[in-house]
């Protein structure tokens, strides 16, 4: 199987996990990855734990956020774009509502008890 290359946005706190702690703000690196890797897969080569992000944007589309991550059976493809923010980035709940989804993320959002609907988390 060929390699892939998954462009990857660290935000926040999470720059340190791409080797760029001094970045402010942000880190940008791109990963090597066998053909039919997932987003656990990238997560590993990242040596960062799942429960460390918060929410997760792959090609422009929500796959995860606090208490819902889905997404890490997810096949990536070559020059796919993924962004992870920190906890601490949170995105306002009135934009939530229909934003595209990766299709773990919808099903799971469908099955979840409040549809994802909720603009507070827990630990």
């Amino acid at each position: 199987m060929s390699d892939i290359v998954v462009d990857t946005w660290l935000y926040g706190e999470l720059a340190r996990y791409g080797g760029q702690a001094g970045q402010v703000g942000y880190g940008n690196v791109q990963i090597h990855l066998k053909a039919g890797a997932t987003l656990a897969d990238l997560l590993a080569n990242l040596s960062m734990p799942t429960e460390v992000r918060g929410i997760t944007f792959i090609n422009g589309q929500l796959s995860a956020m606090p208490g819902l991550q889905p997404d890490l059976v997810h096949v990536l493809h070559d020059l796919d774009r993924v962004a992870f923010f920190d906890p601490h980035s949170m995105w306002p709940f009135q934009y939530r509502h229909g934003v595209a989804m990766v299709g773990e993320m919808a099903d799971a959002m469908v099955a979840s008890k409040d549809q994802g609907l909720h603009h507070t988390y827990n630990k």
